[in-house]
């Protein structure tokens, strides 16, 4: 039975959703909704994704454990990932974990042991030593790539610069958390006020912001506390065979470690253990958002293993949501860079687990609709951690007259462009992608980037200033740039100002797919727009192309073929892309390809494993299937080939064992191109 285009439409939203907020969370620092509502969120595609497994993707953020790294520092690849840990959120979870791991392990019927600590809430880093003396300290980032953050991490005292004691010769890479404790934040918070500077919303923003500042002497200044809570991987050492003895011994060697860390036994131990600390909560010195519970023997570890993206043998056990009532004095719509448009409660100030709350997010239309909730509610709220609240419901009860309902708007309330609802989907969006100025900066952006226009020299800090300084309003204007108003700016150079405007003129010549790609049309990626282009040819035949039309090029469904109409409808869009042509933007004519040439691949079949640079594994496979090819998830004796990105998989070998053909990635970027 095909899996229905609602469920479809739903998985998609809801990966968007969740790689928007591991976006906002973990590169920055500046989350939206509490941990409470990303859980629900991130169960619900777990959920879905189990249902329908053949709906399953390894861009799925359920197989990352966070978002990618920012820029701003040197990339760190972990030898060892540092994965995430899947959450329990009452007794009867903490007792199926259990039972998971006693299947797993357990050769008697003695009870399993577990170390158990509060789990901080700040930001997770790996610290590497090399004969004691530390060598680089990086953040967790997705888990694989981090950022090098070594010159600001020895600014913290907590911070062993050289261990101590007779066993710290060879290699050790230490992880834990980097946060703030209340009276660092508090005074860090006075101090912000006193210079008019930046005041911190929480200490865990304010501890991620500190250790990603550029400049270290900065980060010398912010209080900021280490605590390790687990060893990477060593060599040269005699590591204690439990997890409790390694803490102590990372204790022994100059670490700081958990004084609330304890042995506990099964999981009535666990429970007990967090009754005890989750009755302590409000007097502990520091924000803690829950308990970490790890199998404690270390073979035992090794035998539970992992799933893709955490361990089988720990778990997060979370604390549940502070709430409060307050009234709901407003909706209104904010529209994020993306054009999505998030409807967020105005509330009667009201104190939240010590902070002073005034606004929340409401998620989206459907969850309004679906929760009742009114203009002018009684309204229950829950702060989850350290994030803007939630409005978790209404106090129906309370509701004496008959309230006003949020309405969508149906304009922009930015560039009062239209907005717009696919079917299937929970999301409204603006449709002025090109002129909105909530968008306008991501969309100059990617029309530059290498994929794109590839414009050499505009990078997102000089995009950024420009568009602050309404230099720029949109793509349009990048080839209106004048010598004098780009040397004008900050850190710009004659030379690079010259340079920039030679970039600007080379990338006029283009292909239609990249112009297309360049448009930064809702879901019209790379290979979508490639096929647009070989499919009409013309730009004009793509302007005038209705749902139906559209729908006949290979991989284009209801939802793109909605966004391409949608985007060329909109008078502002199609104005600037007749004046990017204007301006000389060009491409070279398509002419009809004869059928053999249109899919000379027509008849293989080839199959996609490890990371190939460049291509994610379904824009491999897309290019593949536009030049007529199949693309097989399993290796037999009748494929084509296998194509080997890094670090491949078993398919090599079965390969191998089958006499068929591996490429690597320069010849799969021959038989695509």
């Amino acid at each position: 039975m095909p899996v229905p285009e609602s469920v479809i439409a739903e998985i998609q939203s809801l990966r968007e959703e969740i790689n928007s907020h591991n976006h906002r969370y973990h590169v920055l620092d500046d989350p939206q909704i509490t941990d409470q509502a990303y859980d629900r969120l991130y169960r619900k595609l777990q959920q879905l994704e189990q249902q329908y497994p053949e709906l399953a993707s390894e861009l799925s953020p359920t197989q990352r454990v966070g978002s990618a790294p920012a820029t701003h520092f040197e990339p760190v690849i972990h030898e060892v990932a540092m994965l995430s840990l899947e959450n329990a959120f009452d007794d009867d979870e903490m007792r199926a974990f259990e039972k998971r791991l006693i299947d797993r392990v357990a050769s008697t019927g003695a009870a399993l042991a577990f170390t158990a600590e509060p789990k901080l809430d700040g930001l997770a880093i790996s610290l590497l030593y090399e004969q004691g003396k530390l060598l680089r300290a990086a953040t967790r980032g997705d888990g694989k790539t981090g950022e090098n953050i070594t010159a600001n991490a020895k600014t913290l005292p907590s911070i062993p610069l050289q261990l101590t004691g007779e066993k710290s010769t060879g290699m050790i890479e230490v992880r834990g958390e980097v946060y703030m404790d209340h009276a660092g934040f508090n005074a860090l918070n006075d101090s912000q006020a006193k210079i008019q500077g930046k005041i911190f919303a929480n200490p865990r923003n304010a501890a991620a912001g500190s250790l990603r500042l550029l400049d270290s002497r900065i980060t010398a200044t912010r209080p900021l506390l280490f605590c390790s809570y687990a060893i990477g991987r060593a060599e040269g050492s005699d590591l204690p065979q439990g997890q409790f003895g390694r803490m102590q011994y990372l204790r022994s060697i100059g670490f700081p470690v958990s004084p609330y860390i304890e042995l506990v036994e099964g999981a009535e131990g666990c429970i007990q253990y967090y009754q005890k600390i989750l009755s302590q909560r409000d007097s502990l010195p520091f924000d803690i958002d829950g308990v970490v519970f790890k199998l404690n023997d270390i073979q035992q570890q090794q035998q539970a293993g992992f799933v893709s993206k955490a361990p089988r043998w720990a778990i997060a056990y979370k604390f549940p949501a502070e709430e409060v009532t307050t009234r709901l004095l407003d909706v209104e719509f904010q529209v994020g860079r993306t054009g999505a448009l998030t409807p967020v409660a105005r509330l009667e100030p009201v104190a939240v687990a010590g902070v002073m709350v005034s606004n929340a997010t409401l998620h989206n239309m459907d969850e309004i609709e679906r929760k009742d909730i009114r203009i002018g509610d009684l309204v229950i709220v829950r702060r989850a951690g350290d994030v803007i609240p939630e409005v978790v419901s209404p106090v129906a009860s309370e509701r004496k007259d008959e309230l006003p309902r949020p309405q969508m708007p149906d304009r922009c309330p930015v560039c009062n462009s239209d907005v717009v609802k696919n079917q299937g989907q929970a999301a409204y969006r603006c449709t002025g992608g090109l002129i909105c100025a909530a968008q306008r900066k991501e969309a100059i952006k990617h029309f530059a980037s290498r994929k794109a226009l590839d414009i050499e020299g505009l990078g997102d800090k000089l995009v950024e200033q420009m568009v602050e300084l309404e230099i720029i309003q949109s793509i349009g204007d990048l080839y209106h740039l004048e010598f004098s108003q780009l040397a004008a700016l900050d850190r710009m150079a004659e030379k690079s100002a010259h340079n920039l405007l030679d970039s600007l003129d080379a990338s006029k010549a283009t292909t239609l797919g990249k112009f297309l790609f360049a448009l930064g049309i809702r879901e019209v990626g790379e290979a979508t727009a490639e096929a647009l282009a070989n499919y009409f040819r013309h730009l004009d035949k793509i302007i005038a192309a209705d749902i139906e039309e559209l729908q006949q090029v290979e991989d284009v469904g209801p939802v793109v073929a909605a966004n391409v109409v949608q985007f060329f409808n909109q008078v502002d869009n199609l104005e600037i892309v007749r004046d990017l042509v204007k301006q000389g933007v060009h491409w070279p004519k398509i002419d009809k390809p004869r059928a053999s040439e249109s899919q000379p691949l027509l008849g293989k079949t080839y199959v996609i494993t490890g990371t190939l640079e460049g291509f994610s594994r379904e824009q491999a496979a897309a290019r593949l299937k536009l030049r007529g090819a199949k693309v097989s998830s399993s290796v037999s004796a009748r494929t084509s080939a296998v194509i080997a990105g890094e670090k491949p998989g078993s398919k090599v070998n079965k390969a191998e064992a089958l006499g068929v053909e591996v490429m690597d990635q320069a010849q799969f970027e021959i038989l695509i191109n």
